[in-house]
């Protein structure tokens, strides 16, 4: 039995977003991704976690089908959402079907204010002018920072607020799961569980479903329900949030409390590779 599968067994919840053993390449060559699976039960925060170049973005880029503008395939496996295939969608309908990612470093419209950069969000969505307004009132509900800085030059505003720009942007597409990439960079540890707060808010209160990958591991790990530890293009453990987080290999790969420098999971004693065999 996979532990993909009984990540959601546990729950009793079906998979909303599946990645079934799926293989990245760039540019016809470099193989990033090496056969990784994962689940996003509905309504429920996940972690993907890992150090800088273990493939976390990628793996992001491979579900919201982003990886081709910087020559990136998706050549093995396949990945669903809500029981369909949307790997060969365009990132403009996978939008559409309630898949949004928040992209890292923020990348905010810097020469539109906080407003317009919103307002850019609800692009894609046939909506009446009343219900836009009641939308972006939803948004300065969970960002107050927001609406007092609603008329100012985003590429002006703090890293904090172009973070929260960027979230509530993607809130504006009435999003049904979102992809956040790296959420905590180069943010003040202040502000970075402020944002974490609003997620869970968000997860809570709108039942939107997270799939964030982050090298803040144990900030991201006690907001989220599970995780999932990339290593090289693989998934080299997983687990509830907060077992991961009481994991002693996970507390020596992360916070050296061995004292014997950093260690790959491959060097860790209890490390187990686990193959996976999916159709």
């Amino acid at each position: 039995m996979n532990t993909a599968t009984t990540t959601t067994a546990a729950t009793g919840a079906s998979p909303y977003l599946s990645i079934n053993n799926i293989e990245v390449i760039y540019d016809h060559v470099i193989l990033v991704l090496k056969g990784v699976s994962l689940e996003v039960p509905k309504g429920k925060i996940v972690a993907l976690l890992g150090a800088n170049g273990a493939g976390k973005s990628t793996t992001l880029k491979s579900i919201s089908n982003l990886l081709r503008a910087e020559r990136g395939d998706v050549t093995k496996g396949s990945i669903e959402f809500k029981g369909g295939r949307i790997d060969q969608m365009t990132p403009n309908d996978l939008v559409k079907r309630g898949v949004i990612q928040v992209m890292e470093g923020r990348h905010c419209f810097g020469h539109l204010s906080i407003e317009e950069n919103l307002l850019t969000g609800a692009y894609t969505r046939s909506i009446s002018r009343s219900e836009l307004k009641d939308n972006l009132e939803k948004v300065y509900h969970y960002f107050p920072r927001l609406k007092q800085r609603r008329a100012s030059q985003a590429g002006y505003t703090s890293g904090g607020e172009q973070q929260m720009c960027a979230i509530g942007r993607a809130l504006m597409a009435k999003p049904e799961m979102i992809l956040l990439d790296e959420p905590s960079m180069g943010l003040a540890p202040q502000i970075v569980e402020e944002i974490f707060e609003i997620v869970k808010d968000l997860n809570a209160k709108e039942q939107v479903s997270f799939l964030l990958a982050e090298q803040n591991t144990m900030v991201a790990l006690r907001y989220a329900d599970f995780g999932y530890i990339l290593e090289n293009g693989r998934v080299v453990m997983e687990g509830e949030a907060k077992g991961l987080a009481d994991n002693e290999d996970v507390k020596e790969f992360y916070l050296g409390l061995s004292g014997e420098g950093r260690k790959s999971f491959r060097e860790v004693k209890h490390y187990r590779r686990r193959k996976r065999w999916l159709s």
